[in-house]
């Protein structure tokens, strides 16, 4: 069941590293079930408002809720939150498979054989399930994005929060993972906050966008906030959008 209450909400959130100001005054929210996209120039702040977002990174001023609890105050609700960073950093020889990896994703009690149904339904949902006994240093950048996403798939979750999840991706394997995450969101009821450099993929999925250089220069539905206006208010007078050709 969808409840009323926001997913996510951020007042005032001010965020300093060390004397550099990398986030003003940043408020907004997510209602559940919806996709949005935080979308700005190099240094925005955009991930920083994810690791915010998260208590990865001490803030300076503000609120954040997330399932209408204080983030310091989520305990056992954490678990209903995944997250796929930009940059997974691991030692590639390090011999751990996928199945391996994704089990680490399980958060609930029961049987072995519950576990490995769970872990293999998940890496079937994301076309990774030939890959399971493979080690993750083998991987392309696009199957370990797919296993990153079994991992969050393996339990229930209500929160998912991508950080340039498809940086390293072509554009055709771009799509088809939108296609895939899409589905999964139908299906699962999740609710996503996703920073992105693809304004086309942007507007063609998701259904809120918020403009970030800093503090939030826009925010709300792609036609309002991915207009030449805005973009060009959010990115300065030299962007210049790219189109994708298919």
């Amino acid at each position: 069941m969808i409840s009323n209450i926001p997913i996510l909400k951020v007042e005032g959130l001010t965020v300093y590293l060390g004397k550099y100001l990398a986030l003003r005054d940043v408020s907004f929210q997510l209602e559940p079930g919806t996709n949005t996209a935080i979308v700005g120039p190099n240094g925005a702040g955009k991930s920083t408002l994810v690791q915010a977002v998260l208590d990865l990174i001490p803030r300076s001023s503000g609120s954040i809720q997330i399932f209408g609890r204080p983030i310091t105050r989520l305990g056992h609700l954490r678990q209903q939150i995944g997250y796929m960073p930009q940059n997974f950093i691991f030692d590639r020889s390090f011999p751990i498979s996928v199945f391996e990896l994704v089990a680490l994703g399980w958060t609930k009690k029961g049987s072995w054989a519950n576990k490995l149904a769970a872990v293999e339904q998940a890496l079937m949902r994301t076309d990774a399930l030939h890959l399971r006994n493979q080690a993750i240093g083998t991987l392309s950048g696009g199957q370990f994005k797919r296993v990153l996403l079994a991992y969050c798939l393996v339990a229930p979750r209500q929160l998912l929060v991508l950080d340039e999840a498809f940086a390293g991706v072509d554009a055709q394997g771009t799509a088809e993972f939108y296609t895939l995450l899409n589905q999964i969101k139908q299906e699962q009821g999740w609710t996503i906050l996703q920073v992105s450099h693809d304004i086309d993929m942007v507007n063609q999925n998701c259904d809120r966008v918020i403009c970030l250089n800093q503090t939030v220069v826009c925010s709300g539905t792609p036609e309002f906030a991915l207009s030449q206006e805005n973009l060009l208010a959010t990115y300065g007078p030299s962007f210049t959008r790219y189109h994708h050709q298919h």
